[in-house]
């Protein structure tokens, strides 16, 4: 038997040699594919695999093509997976039809995943609407290969056919709709995610606000700030601000950020300027620190209220001596604590200043907290000031009940960084022995071991 098996794959490596070394391509009607057939039958899968290469590399042109796909429907289950996956490989559109039909026939998980799969490479727009239902409710491994498929579909045109039925879409399939036009990159259907980030649906404004924030560009800051006053407040604004601020600090560094935010407020009533505020305190710059002082200073006390409320949504440590200014002398006690916490947040931020400046403004701020909670806060945002310093000054907690698991995680966030870690051995290997023996954490205790042994920990990624 593998004997013959052997003179086959010798006629098949002829073949491919002559049909190579032809000037043109070889009429489908001259091509002698029975060989293919005849290894795509036999049981040994090394065989099998070279007959799927064949399909992928050899033989080339349409006609060819569907002599092959018409293969599909007679050939076991385990057979069309394989085969299916060279005819994606292959990349003639002509196979979709075959692929199509065994999709909406085979009851086979495995080959229906094989099969959308490879509409992902063959398709086009008009399986959109067999993709959608897959892509809602299949079992998962079907449901994952549909997204990916939507996402993967070749050309414009299904961006362009997913863009017109967003505003005709359901909550479920408006959101998938979004997130596939997201990382398909299709920029070109901005206008249509705009319209949606107005709409009724939270689910969906949610979704376009965040696809916005890597699509959009300065040019729909516009129409982005009509999302941001769509949004239900409370966590829904705050994302769609964050929105806001993505788009407005990702082009030039050097510019002012909060420009195309600022010319989009002009024309809005006083009530939706109002609202917007604590968005132009999300993007930050010169011009927005001067409006946002011009509220402050306000006897208005919506006004006012507003002001500071984009004050402590600043972005960088730049307004740090202000917002140290406010805790300690604002008047209104949550003001106050505010203030405190707004500076707790942004002190420890990479800037123009030193490790050590950071790292005092932490302690300061430490030092005029009233409550264990923003102690907490302390001693969790220093993780962001990577010095030896740091490990020394968190490790005074680790005899405080109250602060001693965070103090713990902060030391392991800091050996986290290998080459802080290296740099002061004998330091973080005392803390981290520290650590196993008072942490309660499990992840905690293990990330401590695997340091002390120059081992790496991988961060699981967020849902």
């Amino acid at each position: 038997m593998r004997v013959k098996l052997s003179q086959q794959l010798l006629v098949v490596w002829i073949g491919v040699g002559i049909a190579s070394a032809l000037p043109g391509r070889l009429p489908a009607d001259e091509v002698d594919i029975q060989v293919v057939v005849d290894l795509l039958a036999e049981s040994d899968k090394e065989f099998r695999a070279v007959a799927f290469d064949q399909i992928r590399n050899a033989f080339p042109g349409a006609a060819t093509t569907k002599q092959f796909a018409a293969l599909l429907p007679t050939l076991p289950a385990e057979t069309q997976v394989g085969f299916l996956s060279a005819l994606a490989d292959r990349g003639d559109q002509v196979a979709a039809p075959a692929v199509r039909a065994l999709l909406g026939s085979s009851t086979d998980d495995s080959v229906r995943v094989a099969a959308v799969k490879a509409l992902g490479s063959l398709g086009d727009a008009s399986d959109l609407p067999a993709l959608y239902p897959l892509a809602l409710g299949s079992a998962e491994s079907v449901r994952q290969a549909a997204r990916r498929s939507l996402v993967v579909l070749p050309g414009t045109e299904p961006s362009a056919a997913m863009a017109e039925m967003l505003s005709d879409a359901d909550a479920a399939l408006g959101v998938l709709l979004i997130e596939t036009l997201t990382e398909r990159r299709a920029r070109e259907t901005v206008p249509s995610i705009l319209a949606v980030a107005v709409g009724d649906d939270p689910e969906v404004r949610e979704a376009a606000m965040q696809a916005l924030a890597g699509l959009a560009t300065e040019s729909d800051v516009a129409g982005m700030v009509q999302g941001v006053l769509k949004a239900e407040p409370g966590g829904e604004r705050a994302a769609a601000e964050r929105a806001v601020m993505r788009v407005c600090q990702k082009d030039d560094p050097e510019a002012d950020a909060a420009k195309p935010l600022l010319e989009a407020l002009d024309g809005l009533t006083s009530q939706q300027r109002l609202v917007l505020l604590p968005t132009v305190g999300r993007v930050g710059g010169p011009a927005a620190l001067r409006v946002i002082e011009e509220a402050v200073r306000s006897d208005d006390a919506a006004q006012q209220a507003a002001g500071f409320k984009a004050l402590f949504n600043w972005p960088d440590a730049s307004i740090a001596f202000r917002l140290l200014e406010l805790a300690r002398t604002e008047s209104q006690p949550q003001r106050r604590r505010e203030a405190l916490r707004a500076l707790i947040r942004v002190a420890p931020l990479p800037g123009e200043e030193s490790e050590q400046f950071r790292l005092d403004l932490l302690r300061t701020a430490m030092a005029m907290c009233e409550h264990d909670e923003d102690r907490l806060r302390v001693i969790e945002r220093a993780k962001a000031v990577r010095a030896i310093e740091t490990l020394r000054y968190v490790a005074r907690y680790f005899d405080e009940p109250a602060f001693r698991e965070k103090a713990c995680l902060t030391v392991v966030e800091l050996a986290h960084q290998s080459g802080l870690r290296e740099s002061h051995r004998d330091e973080f290997h005392q803390a981290l022995d520290r650590v196993i023996a008072i942490s309660q954490d499990a992840t905690v205790i293990d990330r401590a071991k695997r340091y002390k042994k120059g081992e790496t920990w991988v961060r699981p990624k967020s849902s």
